[in-house]
């Protein structure tokens, strides 16, 4: 048989909805990884050398040296939003395809992004873990007393569809003042529809009771908020990061929450996820979760949904649904 008429070859990398994953049988012939182990980069290139589509997650890199080394890859499919751990430019000049999954996430990821917001100011994971632990033995005026996050400003690094979803939250549900630093200014219209004024970094970290990191990230980005951004925000204020873990100088963070500078922060992307700083482990006042933003059920089937569907169309000879140009 020819190579034009055999059905194509895909590796899902990562476990998923077997459901969704299914569809990929109608057009191609599928290697599974039912045990959702994740592949060190030479397993992952042993695996790919004779693949022609992948579906990935963010545990996997596709990088010059893996696709040398899988000549027949033709389209790389990754469920998440962001594409850092693909290398665009060495895809696109071997032609392979490279799709992700925006928008269908954005809703979920800002909700939770409001909820860190409000349990890191509020300081609600210290309470819980006092009163787990049969601490509590009396009402005071002062345990536990946090932020307020209602009237306050909040400030929202990177104001994409994620940071614009959480501004209307802010804006309209909870009547803060709500600032932005982006590397292109919003329209007038869309400045008006979410009441969020343009400000640069400093002044933004300045004039914030509260940050929230929502930007995409890149070298570019790394340690944007370091231990001189942190020196420039209001004293007390909360930092909630949904971003990437690298936009934060972890070591930075830590120092400022146990000097007190910062009044609490909000961590769901760590840097060398998923190990954790142990300096952000012994932090006061700080909220950890497990890079959950987007970890709703009908959100992650639509995500997985979405890379099956592009993977198909790709595979098919169509053009993809949501492609990652570089």
């Amino acid at each position: 048989m020819h190579e034009s008429t055999a059905r194509p070859r895909v590796l899902v990398a990562r476990a998923a909805f077997a459901d969704i994953l299914a569809e990929l049988e109608s057009v191609a012939d599928v290697e599974y990884t039912a045990d959702d182990h994740i592949d060190t980069p030479q397993q992952l290139r042993v695996r790919l050398a004779d693949k022609h589509g992948a579906f990935i997650t963010n545990s996997e890199r596709i990088d010059a040296e893996l696709l040398d080394a899988c000549p027949q890859l033709r389209v790389v499919s990754t469920m998440t939003v962001g594409v850092d751990h693909i290398d665009l430019a060495a895809c696109a000049a071997r032609g392979v395809v490279v799709t992700h999954a925006p928008d269908v996430l954005t809703e979920t990821t800002a909700d939770f992004g409001f909820a860190l917001l409000l349990a890191a100011a509020r300081q609600i994971a210290d309470a819980e873990r006092y009163l787990r632990e049969g601490r509590w033995v009396k009402w005071s005026y002062g345990l536990f007393a946090g932020a307020d996050v209602h009237g306050t400003t909040l400030g929202i690094v990177g104001m994409g569809r994620i940071g614009q979803a959480i501004a209307r939250r802010a804006a309209h549900g909870f009547g803060m003042r709500v600032l932005y630093h982006n590397r292109h200014r919003l329209s007038d219209a869309l400045e008006a529809q979410h009441r969020a004024a343009w400000r640069t970094l400093p002044e933004l970290l300045g004039e914030s009771d509260h940050v929230l990191l929502a930007l995409p990230y890149s070298a570019a980005v790394r340690h944007l908020i370091g231990a001189p951004q942190l020196a420039q925000m209001r004293p007390g204020a909360t930092l909630v990061n949904v971003a990437r873990g690298g936009v934060v100088d972890e070591a930075a963070l830590a120092a400022a929450l146990h000097g007190g500078h910062i009044g609490a922060a909000g961590l769901d992307v760590f840097e060398g996820e998923p190990a954790v700083n142990p300096l952000l482990l012994s932090a006061p006042r700080v909220v950890l979760t497990p890079h959950i933003a987007s970890a709703s059920v009908p959100t992650r089937r639509a995500m997985v949904k979405l890379a099956v569907d592009n993977l198909i169309a790709v595979l098919q000879g169509r053009a993809p649904l949501t492609a990652a140009g570089v």
